[in-house]
């Protein structure tokens, strides 16, 4: 298990791990407004994953660089792209940071498809 970082206090380390991370980062953009579901980044990968909301999310970085999430999302045909990449990037950004006390460096969202809404 890859370890994203390690925080020190006076009783010990806490390492996070980079699963952990992606664990929170589908959680939040699967709650998020106008994206349908997260987008595998090859067809390997959408035969391999098994948790559906780690697929199409990459987390690298570490505490002292700060932490890199890259998202492949599918988007409600209809809506504004951009301002939906741009709150989904600021959600992700705010509540790793709330939930694991790391800095995030940047937050990629990639939209690789539009779809239109089932409901």
């Amino acid at each position: 298990m890859e370890a994203a970082s390690s925080l020190s206090s006076p009783l010990g380390r806490i390492s996070i791990s980079h699963e952990a991370v992606a664990q929170i980062v589908g959680r939040v953009a699967a709650e998020a407004y106008g994206v349908v579901g997260m987008a595998a980044r090859t067809p390997r990968e959408k035969l391999l994953t098994r948790d559906r909301l780690r697929q199409g999310i990459t987390v690298g970085g570490s505490a002292e660089d700060g932490i890199t999430i890259e998202l492949h999302v599918v988007v409600e045909y209809g809506l504004n792209l951009a301002e939906v990449a741009s709150t989904l990037r600021n959600r992700v950004q705010y509540e790793v940071e709330r939930l694991t006390g790391l800095p995030v460096a940047s937050v990629d969202v990639r939209i690789q498809d539009v779809k239109k809404s089932t409901a």
